[in-house]
């Protein structure tokens, strides 16, 4: 795999004729931002394929600042039968997150309703005909200093949903001024905490499982290190 043709900010994770997954920078757009030039993983994918004659359409998308595996595919009917997968919520995508605290259990399922407000979800009950059902489920894979290393299964997939939902239960995602305003004082990342990290599919015209995995970039590493408990 490694780095696309022509574009070194992308390293592809899985490519073939139908998709391509690469590893987006936390920093970068998943797509282009209306209004501005601003380089985006769209574009920039776009510009590599468009040389060899190929497409590039949108799945999915994770935020700017999150780190990890980000799908796209190479026709329009590609993307729409991996878009059908994903409004079903039947891909498999897991990110690890360092978040404050140490959450209790060590394995659970979260479940709260948001309603998007501008930019950011804002909490609601169930009873709001509005709001919208978000559920994960998490593991506490190590504990830190005052933080936790976790492993979250997406169940639904809301814009944000991680960062608001630990942060509903208090446990902000460290890094994330957007949903806990105290983080921005944090000075050991410079970014929200999350990384999409595991991605199983199915794949959209042989319809055999797909796996991609992807380890977190160094400043989501030496994060981790730091916090870690002194031996």
């Amino acid at each position: 795999m490694g780095k696309h043709p022509r574009n070194s900010q992308l390293s592809v994770l899985y490519e073939d004729d139908a998709v391509v997954a690469i590893d987006k920078p936390a920093g970068l757009p998943a797509v282009p931002i209306p209004g501005s030039r601003t380089a985006s993983a769209w574009s920039l994918l776009a510009a590599a394929l468009r040389s060899q004659r190929q497409g590039c359409f949108v799945v999915h998308r994770i935020d700017r600042f999150t780190s990890g595996i980000l799908l796209f595919a190479k026709t329009a009917a590609d993307r729409d039968r991996l878009v059908r997968q994903f409004m079903a919520h039947t891909p498999e995508r897991q990110y690890l997150a360092v978040v404050r605290g140490h959450p209790a259990p060590k394995q659970a399922t979260l479940v709260h309703y948001f309603r998007r407000v501008g930019m950011a979800q804002k909490l609601r009950t169930e009873a709001d005909p509005a709001a919208a059902r978000a559920e994960l489920r998490y593991t506490v894979e190590r504990p830190l200093r005052n933080a936790a290393l976790v492993r979250v299964t997406l169940v639904t997939g809301l814009q944000n949903q991680i960062r608001a939902q630990f942060a509903a239960v208090g446990h902000p995602v460290v890094g994330d001024r957007k949903y806990h305003e105290a983080e921005a004082s944090e000075k050991l990342i410079s970014r929200v905490a999350l990384h999409a990290t595991h991605l199983q599919f199915v794949h959209p015209r042989t319809g055999k499982s797909i796996a991609v995995d992807c380890d977190p970039p160094h400043d989501f590493q030496s994060l981790v290190q730091r916090l870690s408990p002194k031996r």
